[in-house]
């Protein structure tokens, strides 16, 4: 680790450990829905494109959440942990909702949608929370917080895997944790040391982020990013069942599929965190480039090796989830960085709004290539994303902005 710079709290790590484990569980939420899939499809009689939209719409009530935090400057208004909180309970009551309703598509659509919205509360302050507690390390701080949330996003695959015979115990356990992690942060965590003042109200702010060169590319860096990151989280499950059908390990109680689904977040997370090391010594323009050219380079030939490979289908598949997610830390740290500090909230839920506003395209659009083209070309269309957000740091890397972030790292 970095050493601290003057007047930095020990407490910080302590912080660090709450916050990254109450994301870790309230995150969960957000892929229960399409972790249970095959038995909403079986009991529910839905269609994979409605398990589709099932997946949008988490993606577009975050966009809204994030996007109405933003343009009111809530995060920064209001105690960031007390937002928290109250979004964390609120995810875990609309998740665990979808139990009870009577099964029909539009409540449990409506439902999704809730669920993402209140996320949008719980994702960008905490890392809002985070920076108010790091000043050097922050990429790494915000680097295993991203990590922590890679594994419950990808832990419903874990429990599904599981209790595949009683699909509403994963969104039980899931919607448990999310409760139980808005009473970690309200109660176990404080304010950090270099958290600022509550900023007046000033809805223009968001245009400062546009208006700023520095900030305005890593945004874009972002927005390649985010172009692959969830189209690739919410496809490979589906991609590894046809792959491995319905093999297991240990007698059937472990489904390989759904196994390897949540090594890919697992890899994701030590990919995330080892980034935010690699990012404070080298620089985060450098370490994004890096990132984003191993995960598009393995999306352009993932999906076209052989099925019966799958032992390598499941190595590649690994080294894709740890680069997929490497740089979006970084991404958000170099935000922090370059923006106003009484408005860090605000521009984070902005850049995170509109990254999971362009997931929604490319979430609908990889089954439909993959009908169409099949996997080879689904996954290879998303290599896009990483080819431009490459573009974008190398040029910011090229600017006196880039020396504002990473302690002059570039």
């Amino acid at each position: 680790m970095p050493p601290p710079a003057a007047g930095e709290s020990p407490a910080r790590w302590r912080a660090l450990a709450m916050l990254s484990a109450a994301t870790l569980m309230s995150l969960s939420v957000w892929f229960s829905a399409i972790a249970v899939a095959p038995a909403l499809e079986l009991e529910r009689g839905f269609s994979k494109g409605d398990l589709a939209w099932l997946v949008t719409g988490v993606q577009l009530g975050f966009v809204a959440g994030t996007l109405i935090i933003a343009a009111t400057n809530l995060a920064d208004l209001m105690n960031t942990r007390t937002l928290f909180a109250i979004c964390a309970a609120l995810a875990g009551v609309v998740n665990v909702a979808l139990v009870f309703t009577p099964g029909g598509f539009a409540s449990d659509l409506a439902l999704r949608i809730l669920a993402g919205a209140f996320l949008g509360g719980v994702y960008p302050p905490a890392m809002k929370i985070l920076a108010g507690w790091f000043r050097s390390g922050r990429g790494i701080a915000i680097g295993v917080m991203v990590g922590a949330l890679t594994i419950g996003s990808g832990s419903p695959h874990l429990l599904n895997s599981i209790f595949a015979a009683q699909w509403e115990t994963t969104l039980y356990i899931s919607s448990a944790l999310s409760v139980a992690a808005g009473g970690l942060v309200y109660f176990l965590v404080k304010d950090g040391p270099y958290d600022v003042p509550a900023a007046r109200f000033n809805p223009k702010y968001v245009i400062r982020v546009l208006r700023s060169r520095g900030s305005r590319l890593v945004l874009l860096g972002y927005l390649g990013h985010m172009w692959e990151l969830y189209a690739a989280w919410a496809w490979i499950p589906t991609f590894l069942a046809a792959v491995y059908g319905g093999g297991s390990l240990f007698g059937g109680f472990l489904g390989l599929a759904g196994l390897v689904a949540f090594l890919v977040f697992l890899a994701g997370a030590v990919g995330s965190a080892a980034a935010g090391y690699a990012a404070e010594r080298w620089g985060r323009c450098a370490v994004t480039s890096c990132a984003l050219a191993v995960s598009g380079g393995t999306a352009l030939f993932i999906g076209f090796l052989p099925m019966d490979l799958g032992w390598v289908i499941a190595i590649a598949a690994l080294v894709w989830g740890a680069a997929a997610i490497a740089d979006s830390a970084q991404f958000s740290t170099g935000m922090t960085e370059l923006s106003d500090e009484s408005y860090r909230g605000t521009a984070l839920t902005f850049q995170t709004g509109l990254g999971f506003l362009l997931t929604i395209a490319t979430i609908r659009l990889v089954p439909v290539l993959s009908d169409w083209a099949g996997w080879g070309a689904a996954f290879a269309f998303l290599a896009i994303g990483p080819a431009v957000g490459i573009a974008a740091m190398l040029r910011l890397r090229s600017l006196p902005e880039s020396k504002a972030m990473a302690m002059g790292k570039r």
